[in-house]
């Protein structure tokens, strides 16, 4: 009614809504904007958290919290719009003095029902910290499967590969991911939320009542 470039109606613009947000599920940083506040407010928020992924001067208190789950996670009981996948993660022996540590990542698109695997793409990660400030940055780029082989033939051996299942899914405009430890470790289930803090120390988050949440997880310094 007040905006003469829209023409659809407001149950159309909440389905096209519902469907971007679906095609976005499983991005390591998906967040949803809600109407909480005037439209300045929204784009504040918006600001806020695209500094804090590249690096930037940010007001953002906090972007992520992690909870210690009980019990295995239920498919049957989550949000029709989840993905799910498999991830294998490889440390890589220092080659550089200037970076902390790196690693190899492959992550496997699943069938849920099936749990036949559909596609891959990967990652390498090189972390440093940055001695003045103490920040820990990290620099990803996608590779291809070759590059991903290669770097698997230097992997640092005194470390463990990761295996993990994760499953991606929103619930009331919140990005969550489950990771599900196959190894070394297994029967350890770490929910991963994308929020903030809005007050106080503590992010505030909507848990799904579908999982079994046993406690938050501090960050520990190394």
């Amino acid at each position: 009614e007040n905006n003469k470039v829209r023409t659809e109606s407001k149950e159309d613009a909440i389905e096209v809504d519902r469907l971007t947000q679906k095609a976005w599920v499983g991005h390591p940083h998906l967040y949803v904007l809600d109407n909480s506040t005037d439209f300045e407010g929204k784009m504040s928020r918006l600001v806020d958290i695209i500094s804090k992924i590249v690096g930037l001067p940010s007001n953002l208190k906090r972007r992520s919290a992690k909870f210690l789950l009980r019990s295995k996670p239920d498919y049957t009981k989550f949000p029709n719009d989840f993905q799910v996948f498999d991830v294998e993660k490889v440390y890589l022996r220092k080659l550089h003095p200037e970076t902390t540590y790196s690693f190899i990542r492959r992550r496997t698109s699943v069938d849920p029902t099936t749990n036949k695997k559909l596609g891959s793409v990967y990652q390498i990660t090189n972390v440093k910290r940055v001695l003045e400030s103490g920040e820990v940055v990290e620099l990803k780029r996608i590779i291809n499967k070759r590059d991903y082989e290669d770097g698997y033939q230097i992997r640092d051996r005194k470390r463990h590969i990761v295996q993990q299942r994760r499953i991606s899914f929103l619930y009331e405009k919140q990005s969550f991911t489950i990771h599900i430890y196959l190894a070394p470790v297994s029967d350890v289930y770490i929910l991963h939320a994308q929020v903030q803090a809005k007050n106080g120390p503590e992010p505030e988050v909507e848990l799904p009542p579908f999982l079994n949440v046993e406690r938050i997880l501090h960050d520990t310094p190394e």
